[in-house]
């Protein structure tokens, strides 16, 4: 990855060769901002590092370095906030939302792949009934994982999918349904009034809406923010799944979200392997946006 991708770099050999002084914070405000992390967030995140750079006396950069890789980490520790299973006896739903092309389907697809492994019966959801394609590409990924999927005609409801396919799963006692749904940019009502309507109809169904995880690209900037506002609004998001991670040096958004919503990131997606989805760690995610 380029030196020019990662917006750490500058700041580091300039805290290396130069040390801690006056001009080290007004650097690291300007790192953050271009790491995505926002001007509030940012802002109460160095408001918390000077005061503990203070008590601790820190001088050198290796200190500095030390401390401010604490105190992300610590701050998002409350991310640390696995999926959740239904222990009911009912089927757990997962809702996947989010805008076009950050990799829902395919976050669904290694997901399906992993619990379908670990011995869960799980059925999927072509939630997203206005693209043959994404039907066409959740088929796959549930023929590779060996799973289960229910799909309506071109153009269906895709509430009644949904329903249908919570159904089928408690009637087959399966474990987990996973609904894809479709691209939808969050200040389209009509769009997002469709999303809440989905919502509203699996909540009904004979199954427990555990997870609406918003599927989001690491590299969307403070628009990613947004997005989790409208998206909590309409649907009542448990969390968010950050793709591509891989790919962008920044990831910053992880940081506003979890200061100003207060969701917690419970996944990450780092390359296009089925394996290539973890759990969300605050500390590896720390090491790889301060490197």
């Amino acid at each position: 990855m380029s030196n020019q991708r990662r917006p750490f770099t500058g700041f580091l050999s300039s805290l290396v060769s130069r040390g801690v002084d006056d001009a080290t914070w007004d650097e690291l405000y300007e790192t953050l901002i271009l790491a995505d992390a926002g001007v509030s967030s940012t802002a109460a995140l160095l408001e918390r590092l000077k005061q503990r750079a203070k008590e601790a006396r820190v001088k050198d950069a290796e200190g500095l370095i030390a401390l401010l890789k604490s105190q992300i980490a610590s701050d998002l520790g409350g991310c640390q906030d696995g999926t959740a299973l239904s222990t009911n006896g009912a089927p757990a739903v997962w809702l996947f939302v989010g805008v076009n092309g950050v990799g829902k389907t395919t976050t669904i697809g290694k997901l399906a792949a992993r619990y379908r492994q670990s011995g869960c019966r799980v059925v999927l959801a072509a939630g997203d009934t206005f693209r043959a394609a994404a039907v066409e590409q959740l088929g796959m990924w549930a023929d590779l994982a060996g799973v289960e999927l229910v799909k309506g005609a071109g153009g269906a409801d895709p509430s009644s999918v949904v329903f249908d396919a919570i159904q089928h799963a408690a009637a087959i006692g399966a474990d987990l349904v996973m609904a894809d749904t479709a691209g939808r940019i969050h200040n389209r009502i009509n769009l997002m009034e469709e999303l809440a309507k989905i919502r509203r109809v699996a909540d009904k169904a004979a199954g427990t809406v555990a997870e609406v995880l918003l599927v989001m690209d690491a590299s969307t900037g403070q628009n990613g923010l947004v997005q989790a506002r409208e998206f909590t609004h309409t649907a009542g998001l448990t969390g968010v799944v950050l793709t591509k991670l891989d790919g962008s040096a920044k990831g910053g958004i992880v940081i506003a979200i979890n200061d100003e919503l207060d969701i917690p990131i419970k996944l990450v997606g780092l390359g296009e392997g089925v394996g290539d989805l973890a759990e969300f760690n605050p500390q590896e995610f720390v090491e790889g946006l301060v490197a």
